[in-house]
């Protein structure tokens, strides 16, 4: 085992950066726009802000001092603790998903990040290395790997000295490393259909509406935008061209975004894993071994069941972010069309064939959910009744919107009836429910972990049960379909009892 090293010395700059950057809204308070405010709350905030964030300082500069790292062929070994020192031992076995970070940061520097998630619970349950070379990144990825691989294809060396003598004489070949398939890069078509699917483009008024309300917070714009919009407002074609000009610019601003988001989208395989890859100003990259995913998803908002678009998302024992940032990496792409995501599927993961042809729920569980009482909306009505709010001067406006808010319940429950679906094979069962919004489950059956059936008693009337089953996830998924046939229940009761069949059992010996 080697000896014990540091992390990279730019983690101190990184780390400092994210200091900077999380107190740059009180530096401005304090030293630009209250500079010349002499007031003991300022004056005094001044100087505690100053030791706090030396304080700050000198702690990151320790942390990076006291915390180092080394590997053997096996784990990692971790060290950590100014006062109280922590000695961490992660095996490589444990490692489920390796993620991949380059923030613009990291690409002016030539560095990048990685990080190695574990199915083990709390805070100890990735291995992080936030700065680090990519000549290192790229040992610590292959040592993991390498150790992997040896697992999957130990050999077995216990049948006598004959076969161990011919391996030592055997030439040792250095296995070169696997060719990936790319299997999907969105074009600009694709591109510009996620920036409208996305709302995207919507992201710019508030955003220009929050940096105006906090810079009129401490400079007087009010008053000269009152004159100036005074002006302006009494010409129609000046708010047509402004208008026209906001629009322009909202879509510009989405496609824009959009495009950093998704430009280098790339979504590729080979025999083990599945990768990902995303971003244009801030990388990012995502492996996943294929035995590792416990589930597909498949979700489609109304204006993506529009467009025919659906997003798809592996569920994986391990998590699937990166650092404290949410990249949204466990979808493979938001916005593939329909029938490439169940194409993609299929090439990433054969164990998976979705299936469209599914089963309905019969007709009664439709009479149910109609009948079944909204206490939501029950709830609803007896508060507007009780306020009475007026909109655009219109009386009686509690009753408008409590039928509005009722139709939107009973449509949302007919869409929900009518987008459920299940179906059941030998390995695989499919769950599709939802109203406005519909999702669709697939898992194999050794993949489910825990299954409960129940039943009140107006299902009971009906002839109808609910069925919901528990993925091994962080944290743990479930699924749910309710309303379904008594006989479905029986059939999957029985479905899932040959679970036994498939299933391996630790500590059998």
């Amino acid at each position: 085992m080697i000896d014990h090293r540091r992390h990279h010395p730019a983690l101190v700059l990184f780390k400092i950066g994210k200091l900077i950057r999380n107190s740059i809204f009180i530096i401005f308070i304090l030293f630009v726009f209250q500079a010349d405010n002499d007031g003991p709350l300022f004056v005094y905030g001044r100087y505690a802000f100053l030791l706090i964030f030396a304080l700050s300082i000198v702690s990151i500069i320790l942390n990076w001092l006291m915390t180092t790292y080394t590997l053997d062929d096996q784990r990692f070994y971790l060290r950590r603790g100014i006062f109280s020192k922590t000695d961490q031992s992660i095996p490589f076995s444990k490692i489920q998903n390796i993620n991949r970070h380059t923030s613009f940061f990291h690409r002016m520097l030539g560095l990048t990040s990685i990080r190695f998630e574990t199915g083990i619970a709390g805070e100890d349950a990735t291995v992080s290395f936030e700065v680090a070379t990519k000549k290192e990144a790229a040992r610590l990825e292959s040592m993991v790997q390498e150790h992997k691989e040896s697992l999957d294809v130990e050999p077995d060396t216990a049948d006598g000295t004959e076969d161990s003598s011919e391996t030592e004489n055997a030439p040792i070949s250095q296995k070169q490393p696997e060719q990936r398939t790319i299997h999907f890069q969105p074009t600009r078509r694709d591109l510009l259909k996620a920036s409208m699917t996305s709302f995207s483009f919507l992201l710019l008024i508030p955003l220009l509406a929050s940096l105006y309300y906090n810079v009129a917070e401490f400079f007087s714009l009010e008053e000269r935008l009152d004159s100036i919009g005074a002006s302006l407002l009494g010409s129609p074609w000046v708010i047509a061209i402004a208008v026209a000009v906001i629009i322009a610019a909202s879509f510009t601003f989405g496609i824009i975004h959009t495009f950093i988001k998704y430009g280098k989208y790339e979504i590729s395989s080979d025999s083990e894993r599945v990768h990902i890859k995303k971003g244009v100003v801030s990388e990012a990259s995502f492996s996943i071994a294929k035995e590792r995913v416990q589930a597909v998803e498949m979700t489609q908002t109304f204006s993506k069941r529009v467009l025919g678009l659906a997003e798809v998302k592996l569920i994986s024992a391990g998590s699937l972010s990166v650092g404290a940032e949410d990249l949204n990496i466990s979808s493979l792409y938001p916005f593939l069309p329909k029938q490439k995501a169940y194409a993609l599927v299929a090439e990433l993961l054969p164990g998976y064939q979705i299936q469209e042809d599914m089963q309905r729920l019969p007709r009664r569980a439709l009479w149910l959910r109609i009948l079944k009482p909204s206490w939501f909306w029950l709830i609803a009505t007896a508060a507007l009744f009780f306020f009475q709010p007026q909109f655009l001067s219109i009386s009686q406006t509690w009753w408008i919107a409590s039928i509005l808010l009722l139709i939107i319940i009973f449509t949302s429950r007919l869409l929900d009836f009518l987008h459920t679906r299940y179906l059941l094979n030998e390995e695989l069962i499919q769950l599709k429910d939802g109203g406005f919004t519909s999702t669709l489950f697939v898992t194999k059956r050794e993949k489910i972990v825990e299954v409960e059936i129940t039943q009140n008693r107006i299902q009971r009337a009906f002839g109808l049960s609910s069925l919901k089953t528990a993925t091994r996830a962080r944290p743990i998924h479930t699924s749910y379909l309710n309303d379904v046939p008594d006989a479905l229940a029986g059939n999957f009761r029985l479905w899932y009892r040959d679970r036994t069949k498939e299933i391996k059992l630790d500590g059998s010996s």
